[in-house]
């Protein structure tokens, strides 16, 4: 009993509450959704009237916008990256024309250079704090001084 509960004090103290999450993009078409549904349905019964059938997709997808990786990875970002297939947790340290010059997380002196073509833009990931996780440890050390007072009173 006494080294599972060891065991479980030590994972807490070992666990971050910084993760690394994936920016999510602003979507610039949820604004005018209801604007482009009124005049697609005022389109499609003038058409109608008019005689004209022509297929139409209210619903199409545009394609979505492309992310300039140089604009996401700033000189100082703590970031995860996605280079052809090698996920790397990296402090980004300047742009040399199209190369990315960093340096990983808990090694400094190592210098990596990628192309900025071989990084994967859609899973570039920021550390951020999480909050949940935060919540999940603060109610856990609570729960668990409970307990050893419980236990000492007892």
């Amino acid at each position: 009993m006494r080294k599972n509960l060891y065991l479980i004090i030590v994972s807490f103290s070992l666990t971050s509450c910084y993760t690394y999450q994936v920016k999510k993009q602003v979507d610039t078409t949820n604004g005018n959704k209801q604007e482009s549904k009124k005049n697609t349905a005022l389109a499609n019964s003038t058409l109608m009237k008019n005689g004209v059938a022509e297929s139409q997709n209210p619903n199409t997808q545009q394609a979505p916008v492309p992310v300039n990786v140089q604009d996401k990875l700033a000189a100082g970002k703590n970031v995860k990256i996605d280079v052809e297939g090698r996920s790397y947790k990296i402090i980004v340290d300047r742009w040399e024309s199209d190369s990315l010059v960093a340096h990983p997380v808990h090694n400094p002196k190592k210098i990596l250079k990628f192309h900025k073509n071989q990084i994967n833009s859609e899973k570039i990931a920021e550390k951020r704090f999480s909050q949940p996780i935060a919540d999940i440890i603060t109610v856990t050390a609570y729960a668990a001084i409970g307990a050893g007072i419980w236990y000492l009173l007892r």
